[in-house]
């Protein structure tokens, strides 16, 4: 059980880069919210890497790294914030070669989106849309914003009655795109546990993409110590419940799902916090340098 801690409320990022050698960002809400860069955000990963400090991004997209910095070019994100990444894709990816399931029954897509082949394409794996497969791989919905995850029930009660394991590619709940909110694989894993199905979840909070993380940190010149490396993300269940299993220091910024009533930012990150059962070492409204 993490014990609760207020978190300090730095007025930027160079008021702690002295105290850190690296840092593991999220991406969606933090660098960006899938429509336009934040550009106070991206300017001071920018001064954190001109000062020496390695920056790897670990981001739940259900993707490879080729895709995710492919969006910075369209939203305008620049490539020198990050010196390496590490996704939800990648360590899902790494889950199949480690299970080596013959077949996979790929959910909710029909068939598998073409741009989630990269998941499983290459593993010799068989796509079998019925209870005859070996596991379940769960992408996401066929349509985030217009489908809901109760849409879903019958038919992963199905998956569950034939003793199916789900390995889930996005373990967020929801993802703010712009100014609208979308539903992500982690909604439909949730009804999945709540049926009785087990889930595998290689993205955040969970340790597989925090040990890819940590390895492409380490072979960028060195494995810092824990209490030198800081987490930053806008998610209190996936990116901050995380750096606390991990004991990582962590950042909570408000630039993603979080939506303040304009009350005081400190009460009102303090509550969401709590609410979530995790504790951030600093908070901020954004993150700028």
């Amino acid at each position: 059980m993490t014990a609760m801690t207020t978190p300090i409320l730095p007025a930027g990022l160079a008021e702690l880069a002295e105290r850190y050698d690296a840092i593991l960002c999220d991406v969606w809400g933090v660098v960006h919210n899938g429509r336009g860069a934040f550009a106070e955000s991206c300017e001071a990963l920018q001064r954190y890497r001109a000062q020496g400090g390695k920056v790897v991004l670990i981001t739940n997209a259900p993707v490879p790294t080729a895709r995710v910095t492919a969006v910075f070019d369209r939203v305008g994100v620049p490539r020198d914030i990050f010196d390496d990444c590490a996704t939800s894709g990648d360590a899902t990816r790494n889950e199949l070669v480690r299970r080596q399931p013959s077949s996979v029954w790929i959910f909710a897509a029909d068939g598998g989106l073409e741009h989630d082949r990269f998941l499983y394409e290459g593993l010799g794996l068989r796509i079998e849309r019925s209870a005859q497969a070996d596991l379940v791989l769960c992408i996401g919905l066929r349509d985030q914003f217009e489908d809901d995850p109760e849409d879903y029930r019958a038919q992963m009660e199905e998956m569950v009655a034939a003793g199916l394991t789900m390995v889930c590619a996005n373990p967020d709940i929801q993802v703010r795109v712009g100014d609208r909110l979308g539903w992500c694989a982690g909604a439909l894993a949730a009804i999945y546990e709540e049926l009785g199905g087990k889930v595998v979840y290689p993205g955040k909070p969970h340790a597989a993409i925090y040990r890819l993380a940590l390895d492409r940190l380490a072979a960028l010149g060195g494995m810092p110590e824990r209490s030198r490396i800081l987490a930053i993300g806008d998610g209190p269940v996936t990116d901050i419940r995380g750096a606390n299993r991990e004991g990582l220091d962590c950042l909570y910024v408000g630039t993603g799902l979080a939506q303040y009533g304009g009350g005081d930012f400190a009460d009102e990150i303090e509550g969401l916090l709590g609410a979530s059962g995790v504790s951030a070492t600093y908070a901020m409204p954004m993150l700028k340098w």
